[in-house]
């Protein structure tokens, strides 16, 4: 609770006010792109702030890249896990570890 998402997008704030392609949820934080394009290409890093701690952090930079054959979904299912090195919670709060998978 209290927390604020933004996408940095090759090291310009991406603003999403006007924007049907793109999404960034504020419960989660996750960035959802549709219908990615080649100028959707670069480097995306998270900003969470906290207005109570009157702080904010930065994730490292995800590069995003367009695969060269064009085609999804004919390959084996590729498992990515990428959870930071550390995760900190308060004891008897609750903690979301996702984890997504690519392939047909």
């Amino acid at each position: 609770p209290g927390l604020s998402y933004t996408w940095i997008f090759n090291n310009n704030t991406l603003d999403l006010q006007e924007d049907s392609r793109r999404f960034v949820s504020q419960a989660t934080g996750d960035l959802y792109l549709a219908k990615v394009e080649p100028w959707d290409v670069g480097n995306y890093t998270c900003a969470v702030s906290s207005a109570a701690a009157q702080r904010r952090v930065w994730g490292p930079p995800t590069a995003l890249t367009l695969r060269g054959d064009g085609v999804m979904g004919e390959y084996e299912p590729k498992i990515e896990v990428r959870f930071p090195e550390t995760t900190y919670a308060a004891k008897g709060s609750s903690v979301r570890l996702e984890c997504f998978a690519l392939g047909k």
